[in-house]
Parts: structure tokens; C-alpha cells; sequence
């Protein structure tokens, strides 16, 4: 394991060193939170990609194979299938808009309350998804060093606070190209068929596993429903996604590198699918289906390969980790903190100081949690149920008022947070319900209360 050991610490080095160059890069609150919106396509598409793609996607749908089979993949798919339609449907007439945040579009439209307490639903999403990913990091790290979650949470989640914190999002976005190129190698093509070839092969895997892993539905019609209503609909207005789209050079760039990774996302369920139900033929025993991922790492990998798997699955886990904790921190910079403050202009400095504190925040939460499927339902459950309705409404909606959307994201995001209390984590209606409220409290609130001052939608500025 010395090998091992040797890769991975190498490959946190280099993660820190671009880190640290990124320092030298942003010069400006723009390079900082956008990249200075100079991205190209082969950059793009890879942080794009990257971000997209966490904790969840790879050791959530690692263990939903184990437990369900090649259906597993709809996690990642409803993701993939949630960029691909932003990219052909919403981000042209958004991204000329040079903005910053998701939430920024609210204030276009609506009163400026509707904007502060949009913006507050946006940061909890970012943050939790943050939090999945960082949790996923501290069980990779505690199972390899036989460490507590605790010191592997806070040493892992330490690297990505600190490269964020020195160069924003240009260390993110030269962070994830690196690792983009290491995960698609490590993941997909070393641990996938060579997971496959330890069970056995295809042929041996379809004998000895029950028909139902071979099944696209296997993991059932309302969980898929479920995941496309969260994650596809929770894509098209997540801020980690948008301050992505916000950093390419052109609206095609956006368009085409969104498609790109759309496909991406598709093709990573399959693989997390794949070595799921392999992993469940040579492991079949295991009492945690999200620790197959590892273990799987463990049992098949030779000496030094399984150091660049697990330094390519790390590399999944925090550019995730690190562009919501960077989501988070832009929207209460520019959105939160102006607001009460008062004050438009603030310094890079503000900047950094805002990230490394959400940076903390974000490892104490990972300390308390530790399921990743279930902390990331719970923030797209709530920005879906909450933001979805009012922030479609504010680009293409010429009735939407302003009472309309802060009734739409009060009772939206209090009717999901009930069910969950009532249903459980993981349970499927506080979607149902906390959309079909967001849905029908915004035309309510829209059609009985309209503006007095007509702002025409988003789409047409």
C-alpha cells in the first residue's frame, strides 16, 4: 500500500500546487468568481463535467447497482438529461446577461426580498451538496487509512477548501480538468473492466445475479420519476451549474460543452451501474451498499493502480465538493451580504475570506451527516420545491409578480421540509407536493397580486 499511499498524496500536491497558481490568476472579483468568463470548449466541457458529477453520482451510484443493478444509473442519467436541456433550452438567453448568481435573475424581475430569500434556499442547496460530496471524500479516505470519518472529513475536505480559497474559480477550473482526465481514466476505463473481469465476465454476471439487475426499471418507475423531477429539474437552476455556464467565452461554448457533459453524466451511470452489480457477484455480502465502491477498489486493484483509482475517485468528489462551496460562498457575497450590508462593491479579499468560512461550515456538517444519497435529495428536494417554479416564471412568464414568488418559495420549501420531518429523507413526496404548492401558491400569488411596475420576462432582455 506504500505505492498507494505515495500516488495519492502526489496527486493532492499537484491539486494544491494549481491551487496555488490560481492565486497568481485571479486578479479580479470576475477572475475570481467566473474565471473571467474566458473558458474554452475542452475546459468548459471538463468543469462542467466535473462539478456535476460527486459524491452521489459515483459512490451513491456505485451502491445503487449493488443493490438494484444496471438501473442504478438513472441518478447521474436524470442529471445528465437536466444539463442537456439546460444547454439547449435556457442558457443563451442567460449567459448575456453576464451575471453571477442563479438568483441575480429574481432581482431582474422581482422585488428585492424575493431575490434575499431565493438567494438564502440557493446557498442551503449548495451547501449540502457540498456536504455530500466532502462526506463521500471522508469515506474513501477513513476506509483506505483506517481512519475516523471525522480526521478523513477534515483532512480531505482541508485540500479542497484550501485551493478554493487561494484561486476561486480559475483553481477550479484547471483543478477539474485534471481531474476529469483522471476519473474518466481511473473509473471508466480500469475499475469498470476490471471489476466486470473479477466477476467473472458479462456472461458469468448474467448467470448468477437474479434477472432484475439486467433491467432498466428495476430500481423502480416512481424513484426514476423522483430522481427527474429533483435532480433534471434541480439542474436547470442550480448556481454551482450557472457559475459554471457563467465562465465560458461564448453562448456556444455553453450550449455544446453543456451537451458534451450531458452525455458525460449518462455514460458515468452506466459505469457506476456496471461495477455495482459486478461488485455485488465477488462481494456479496456487504451490509453498506455505498461501501462497495471502495471495497471494490480494495478487492480488485493491483498495487499502485488502486492508488490512481482512488486518487481518480477522489478527484470525482471534490471538484463537486469544491463548486458548490464556491456556489455557496458567491451567492452570499454577492447576493446575501449586499443585500443587508448595503453595500454593491466589495474586494477579492472579501471573497476569499467568505469561501474559507463556508469551507468550515461546510466539514462541520460533513462531520454530523452520513448518507450522500440522502443529503443530496434533501437540497435538490428543497431548491426544486422552493425555486424551481418562481425562477422559470421570472424568464419566461410575463405574469409573474413578486407576491407570486416569495408565496411560491415560502410555501414550497416549508411544505417540503414537512414531508420530509413526516416521510423520511428518502421518501418521494415532498417532491410531488412541494412542487405541485410552489406551482399552484406562484400562479395564485402572480394572477391575484400582479406588479404594479411591469418588468417583461428574462428571456426578452
Amino acid at each position: 500500500m506504500t505505492i498507494d499511499y505515495i500516488v495519492i498524496a502526489i496527486y493532492l500536491s499537484v491539486i494544491l500546487g494549481v491551487g496555488w497558481l490560481g492565486w497568481f490568476k485571479a486578479k479580479t472579483r470576475e477572475d475570481y468568481s467566473v474565471a473571467g468568463r474566458q473558458l474554452g470548449p475542452v475546459l468548459f466541457t471538463s468543469t462542467m463535467a466535473a462539478t456535476i458529477l460527486g459524491g452521489a453520482s459515483t459512490i451513491g451510484t456505485i451502491g445503487l447497482g449493488y443493490r438494484y443493478g444496471i438501473s442504478g444509473l438513472w441518478l447521474p442519467a436524470s442529471l445528465g438529461f437536466g444539463i442537456i436541456g439546460l444547454s439547449l433550452f435556457m442558457v443563451s438567453p442567460l449567459i448575456r446577461l453576464k451575471l453571477y448568481t442563479v438568483t441575480q435573475i429574481l432581482a431582474l424581475r422581482y422585488r428585492p426580498s424575493v431575490k434575499l430569500v431565493g438567494s438564502i434556499v440557493m446557498m442551503i442547496y449548495d451547501l449540502m451538496v457540498a456536504v455530500t460530496s466532502t462526506i463521500a471524500i471522508g469515506n474513501v479516505l477513513s476506509t483506505l487509512l483506517k481512519i475516523s470519518m471525522v480526521e478523513a472529513i477534515w483532512g480531505g475536505g482541508a485540500v479542497v477548501v484550501a485551493y478554493a480559497v487561494l484561486g476561486g474559480m480559475w483553481s477550479l477550473a484547471r483543478t477539474d480538468i485534471l481531474q476529469f482526465t483522471l476519473k474518466t481514466l481511473g473509473l471508466l476505463f480500469v475499475l469498470m473492466p476490471l471489476s466486470v473481469i473479477h466477476a467473472g465476465g458479462w456472461r458469468h454476471m448474467a448467470a448468477v445475479l437474479p434477472a432484475h439487475y439486467f433491467s432498466l426499471t428495476a430500481i423502480g418507475l416512481p424513484t426514476i420519476t423522483t430522481y427527474f423531477l429533483i435532480y433534471s429539474l434541480g439542474i436547470l437552476i442550480g448556481q454551482d451549474i450557472w457559475q459554471r455556464a457563467f465562465t465560458a467565452r461564448s453562448g456556444s461554448v455553453a450550449k455544446w460543452g453543456g451537451l458534451t457533459a450531458g452525455i458525460y453524466c449518462i455514460l458515468w451511470g452506466v459505469m457506476g451501474g456496471v461495477i455495482g452489480m459486478s461488485a455485488r457477484v465477488y462481494l456479496p455480502a456487504l451490509a453498506n451498499p455505498e461501501s462497495a465502491f471502495v471495497v471494490a477498489i480494495e478487492t480488485v486493484l493491483p498495487v499502485g493502480i488502486k492508488g490512481v483509482v482512488i486518487a481518480a475517485a477522489l478527484a470525482a468528489l471534490m471538484s463537486t465538493a469544491s463548486a458548490c462551496m464556491m456556489a455557496t460562498s458567491t451567492i452570499a457575497i454577492y447576493d446575501v451580504y449586499t443585500a443587508i450590508a448595503g453595500k454593491e462593491k466589495c474586494s477579492i479579499i472579501i471573497d476569499r475570506l467568505s469561501t474559507l468560512i463556508v469551507g468550515i461550515i461546510m466539514l462541520l456538517i460533513a462531520s454530523l451527516i452520513g448518507n450522500v444519497v440522502a443529503a443530496l435529495t434533501v437540497a435538490y428536494n428543497l431548491l426544486v420545491g422552493a425555486l424551481l417554479i418562481p425562477l422559470i416564471g421570472a424568464v419566461f412568464w410575463k405574469r409573474a409578480s413578486s407576491t407570486g414568488a416569495i408565496i411560491a418559495i415560502l410555501l414550497g420549501g416549508i411544505t417540503v421540509i414537512s414531508f420530509i420531518i413526516n416521510d423520511g429523507l428518502l421518501s418521494n413526496s415532498p417532491i410531488y407536493y412541494g412542487l405541485g404548492v410552489n406551482l399552484i401558491a406562484f400562479m395564485a400569488g402572480s394572477l391575484l397580486r400582479p406588479d404594479r411596475v411591469f418588468k417583461p420576462p428574462v428571456s426578452r432582455l
